[in-house]
């Protein structure tokens, strides 16, 4: 997840670095001992309160808040340029300026909808229902179901199609189906929602039916999809996730979807053998939907998807309401983001590569990926290391696990060739017209891919995102340009610091090719077992004391909506990754220590040992709304940052020691029940 500097230092080099800790970060009234993260991030937290605008804002959210004004000045240099006719520069500043005309929007209104709309409201018939569906999954509006492009999980060299579970507006089936935390009143105010823009937009008027009734039409149809959808712990079993069917054992099975009309009209029925359906329960559920609804109430769940899609950019009336429920309703945030960094973000999303040229070029210095690069293979040998080490592991494993870790593919900074766009039109029409333009491009760059061999090069997420990543199929760990720099990497800091920062960042990508989803797939990215029976079930053993660590502390308190305690499972991987990083980080310090790479003596009272784990709080340190922890916790696989500090830490005996913890503090756990996987 960021860089480091990994290169021989002679001892008066190091003299000069800072420690890379910033006292003014810590609540010193805290007791380390007991409660760490607000000790090591507390003054942080009371330095940075959240603003009206925020529903969480941590070291993520300002990088990224900091990306977004670096995004805006590339955008207002290219903007007072002449540019050639139909160049990226010109696109880039279209469509933001089209974006920022608050007054043409104003005057348009929901006009720029209207076509959609009156599309949907000529379907009369079921044959009518299936073509209004092709129009918008090619504009990327995922109605019932969605399509994309994914490796094959037995020859993940191949890039196939895939179905998937998709078309619930709150996102996920437990929203509608559990009365936990704050759905009831979620559903309730969505109802609201739907209510107020059928109206808005006179799709009232023009179906014939009142906008409540349409509202509750939805809603029920809605329900009944979410009844039939996997939960999200289902949907992290890549075993179970995987179904191949050809064309015609598809149609068989749902008789009702037209997979050969679909796979044709997106242009990709030719060369293909098979496909995967993820969820096979819910697209026969689909299947039955398509044959025993009533056309209004599909039309209405269309005009539904559409209008959800579209109002955002749309006229200040349509984005308020959106926000009212979205931004207030969902995360507790009080007011809308400024329509400059909301516009922004749409072109960021439209022509993300084209953007992150100019900000590689403009904000990322060409020594931070040479030294990024470095401090990769300091971990890889450190993550090594670490499987040598793993007592509950058999040798013969343990072979193919260093087969893996040698396999691996890094991409650091950016891409080596870059997306073309010249087959994006952008016009000075409408701000949702190009949009719905680029969210057409989009998707037919995505099923291009498909039945082709995987592009090994392409990234998946832009320069200018702080954030990494781990793909399996590709056996591959990214770090985007953006996340490179403080508080995840400091070039003035000494190593200490940055190994706890940014090291277990990269130690943390690295054990996700390891963790319960990512163990399943071997080294050239194929869905295959390479481990044994006894070594599988040692695995599971330790896994479980990490669920059932995140599944007893408290994610939300809250007078309004009680108290809620994290997800163990769903979290899982990220608290196998966590765990992971930390050992393998603290590892790779050490090794650079004995190579005279890091300061062992203290700096500013704290030794390296410290300083490590300061870096690593530092970086997940966070203000949080309770509506938007309790949104995170049921929807996202991320612990919330406390718990990614308070309960991952503990874990670690090198932590425990570090800082002198005994039994009796709120930070110890009995060694016993501490989790070594890695």
């Amino acid at each position: 997840m960021a860089i480091i500097a990994t290169g021989c230092q002679n001892q008066k080099a190091t003299k000069t670095l800072t420690s890379g800790i910033d006292i003014n970060n810590f609540d010193t009234t805290a007791r380390l001992q007991d409660d760490f993260y607000q000790y090591a991030c507390g003054g942080w937290m009371k330095n940075n309160p959240l603003d009206a605008e925020h529903s969480r804002y941590g070291a993520f959210d300002a990088l990224a808040e900091k990306g977004q004004e670096n995004l805006r000045d590339i955008i207002d240099n290219v903007s007072q340029n002449e540019n050639p006719e139909g160049s990226i520069a010109e696109k880039i500043a279209m469509f933001y300026n089209i974006g920022m005309d608050s007054v043409r929007l104003q005057e348009q209104g929901a006009a720029p909808l209207m076509p959609y709309l009156e599309r949907i409201n000529n379907i009369n018939t079921k044959d009518d229902v299936w073509e209004a569906l092709l129009e918008m999954h090619r504009r990327g509006s995922h109605v019932l179901f969605t399509v994309f492009g994914e490796a094959d999980k037995d020859d993940a060299k191949m890039c196939i199609a895939w179905a998937y579970q998709s078309g619930l507006g709150l996102g996920d089936r437990d929203y509608y189906l559990t009365d936990d935390g704050n759905n009831v009143n979620i559903r309730k105010g969505y109802v609201d929602l739907m209510t107020k823009e059928f109206a808005m937009t006179g799709f009232d008027k023009m179906s014939g039916i009142e906008a409540t009734k349409l509202a509750k039409m939805v809603m029920d149809f809605e329900t009944r999809l979410a009844k039939a959808q996997n939960t999200r712990i289902e949907n992290r079993n890549p075993q179970g996730t995987f179904n191949r069917f050809t064309v015609e054992t598809a149609s068989e099975m749902t008789p009702n979807i037209n997979w050969k009309s679909y796979f044709e009209t997106m242009g990709i029925l030719d060369g293909m053998q098979s496909f995967s359906i993820s969820q096979p329960k819910y697209i026969k559920e689909v299947n039955n939907v398509l044959g025993d609804t009533d056309v209004d109430v599909l039309k209405a769940y269309f005009a539904w998807n559409i209008i959800n899609g579209a109002a955002s950019y749309l006229s200040d009336d349509f984005i308020e309401t959106q926000f009212d429920f979205y931004g207030r309703l969902l995360s507790g945030r009080e007011e809308n983001r400024p329509r400059w960094k909301r516009v922004t973000a749409t072109v960021d999303d439209a022509m993300g590569e084209a953007l992150g040229q100019l900000y590689v070029e403009k904000y990322f210095p060409a020594e931070a990926k040479a030294r990024m690069e470095k401090l990769v293979q300091n971990l890889i040998v450190a993550l090594g290391q670490r499987i040598d080490m793993a007592e509950w592991m058999t040798e013969v494993t343990k072979v193919n696990a260093h087969e893996k870790l040698a396999t691996i593919l890094v991409k650091i900074g950016y891409p080596d060739k870059w997306r073309d766009y010249s087959g994006l039109e952008i016009k000075d029409d409408s701000y949702l017209a190009n949009v719905m333009r680029s969210n057409e491009f989009d998707m037919a760059y995505m099923f291009s891919k498909i039945n082709k061999p995987v592009d090994r090069d392409e990234w998946h997420m832009t320069p200018q995102t702080v954030n990494a990543y781990y793909n399996p199929t590709t056996n591959e760990i990214c770090f985007p340009a953006a996340i490179l720099q403080p508080p995840f990497f400091n070039m003035e800091a000494d190593e200490a610091a940055n190994y706890g920062a940014i090291g277990v960042v990269i130690g943390h990508e690295m054990t996700h090719g390891f963790d319960d989803q990512g163990r399943q797939y071997d080294k050239d990215g194929n869905l295959n077992d390479w481990w044994t029976a006894e070594d599988a079930a040692n695995f599971d053993k330790n896994k479980q004391a990490l669920v059932e660590a995140f599944n007893n502390c408290i994610a939300v308190d809250d007078p309004e909506l009680g108290l809620i305690h994290g997800n163990g499972e769903l979290t899982l991987g990220e608290n196998i990754a966590d765990n992971g990083g930390l050992h393998v980080s603290y590892l790779a310090m050490h090794n650079a220590m004995a190579k005279g790479q890091v300061n062992k003596e203290k700096m500013d009272g704290f030794t390296p040992e410290q300083r490590f784990f300061l870096a690593y709080a530092a970086v997940w340190a966070s203000n949080i709304r309770p509506k938007a922890a309790l949104q995170l916790t049921q929807m996202d696989v991320h612990s919330l940052g406390r718990n990614r500090v308070n309960v991952a830490l503990p874990q670690v005996t090198e932590f425990i020691e570090a800082f002198g913890i005994k039994e009796g503090d709120g930070m110890w756990l009995e060694p016993e029940k501490r989790v070594v996987l890695w």
